[in-house]
């Protein structure tokens, strides 16, 4: 795991699986407008929480580009699940604001459930074919620009798909 600081905010980066971070209050969802199970994250994140994620999603959806809503972590290690659709790139515009949209979104769930540790995958970088460095900045710049306004969030963590996902998100947080 890399460890970083960003005003106040402790930044974690480690290659592994977003359904096991027993260590943070809430996860973040790659989640799809419907809120329902389907692949990648969204799926894995279903499936490890059960069917009473779905059950409680279904109310909320849908959901569109840059918007987040919070459920209950049911099997999860995890209280909560943050729901955030992000943009499908090349379709959904202005696609930078709305990734940007995702990200403080979830900060601001977070912050108003008082959630203090909160783990991210790498938003509409899978099938929504975000590019991962371009991700990475927005992902980052959105944290530094909220990070003073954060009470209650002081850790969040990326947890990323492998190690070529991993060098890409070091490499953006260095510049």
């Amino acid at each position: 795991m890399k460890t970083y600081r960003i005003d106040g905010i402790t930044l974690e980066l480690v290659v592994g699986d977003i359904t096991r971070q027993a260590d943070c209050r809430a996860v973040v969802n790659a989640a799809n407008a419907r809120l329902a199970t389907g692949g990648g994250v969204a799926g894995a994140i279903h499936r490890a929480a059960g069917p009473g994620l779905y059950e409680e999603c279904k109310p909320l959806a849908p959901i569109r580009p840059g918007q987040a809503v919070i459920t209950g972590g049911h099997h999860l290690p995890n209280e909560f699940v943050i729901h955030c659709l992000g943009p499908v790139y090349g379709e959904d515009e202005p696609s930078d604001k709305l990734l940007a949209d995702c990200y403080r979104n979830a900060l601001k769930l977070a912050e108003g459930k008082g959630i203090d540790s909160m783990a991210f995958c790498a938003l509409s970088t899978g099938v929504f074919g975000y590019p991962m460095n371009d991700a990475a900045k927005v992902a980052f710049q959105t944290i530094r620009e909220m990070a003073s306004a954060l009470e209650h969030v002081k850790r969040v963590r990326f947890v990323l798909y492998d190690d070529h996902a991993l060098k890409v998100h070091e490499a953006a947080l260095s510049e």
